[in-house]
């Protein structure tokens, strides 16, 4: 590249990085991009995107002041940093993708069966090397109890789960079962939630467990969405 022209080429081959950025979350939701695929281009993008980024300074640092520099500085700055937050959170949290409010008898999966899940994906059984590790990341997921009958907890219950805007997949009041899919906004990623009510002394018992279809960690979307549950079910 002559002295004239990279800033220019580098300028497009940052903003080409910072679609693969942009892209990558719309792909998997649309489904035209294998989730594999479409992270591998998220995590390269950010990576050229940093890159990108410190050229730009450079081309300003040597007066390449044009706009076509300018805009990739910023979209290429912007392209890192969302990535690098994300991967920053993930760190903080361990790699595990099967959260539940009771480690010991987790709520199990009956209408959401792995032939539901589709090809690929992550098994409906319980691993019970989480446990030491969700107890130690997250200490507030805990069942909760209301104090009223199964039959108006059940109601409740079901009135919680359609409010977080989860697709309902199968009821059951008899057994005190409740199946639903929630889709992790941007990225379309599916995970699937069982919740358990059970008799217990003059109230009932509400276990939940959320996990996610595919990859193996969760960035702690499955214990904030346990939680936010609980929380709306104590309140509501």
């Amino acid at each position: 590249m002559t002295p004239v022209r990279w800033p220019r080429n580098l300028a497009l081959l940052t903003l080409f990085a910072a679609f693969l950025v942009l892209i990558a979350g719309p792909g998997i939701k649309s489904g035209i991009l294998p989730w594999q695929a479409a992270l591998l281009g998220f995590a390269v993008g950010a990576l050229v995107c940093g890159v990108g980024a410190v050229a730009m300074l450079v081309a300003l640092v040597r007066r390449h002041r044009s706009p076509l520099v300018m805009t990739a500085l910023v979209v290429g700055l912007i392209g890192f940093l969302i990535p690098m937050s994300l991967i920053a959170e993930a760190r903080g949290v361990p790699p595990i993708h099967d959260i539940t409010t009771d480690t010991g008898n987790p709520p199990e999966f009956f209408a959401i069966t792995p032939e539901l899940r589709g090809p690929g994906t992550n098994p409906v059984t319980y691993d019970p090397a989480i446990a030491p590790l969700q107890a130690a990341a997250y200490p507030l997921v805990r069942p909760v109890t209301l104090a009223v009958t199964p039959s108006e907890a059940f109601f409740q219950a079901e009135k919680a789960a359609r409010a977080m805007g989860w697709e309902i997949g199968a009821t059951d009041s008899i057994t005190g079962r409740i199946e639903a899919t929630d889709t992790v906004p941007w990225w379309g990623f599916k995970d699937d939630i069982v919740i358990r009510l059970t008799p217990e002394g003059q109230g009932t018992r509400i276990d939940v467990r959320s996990k996610s279809r595919v990859g193996k960690g969760d960035v702690g979307v499955n214990a904030r969405r346990i939680t936010d549950y609980m929380n709306n079910l104590a309140n509501g």
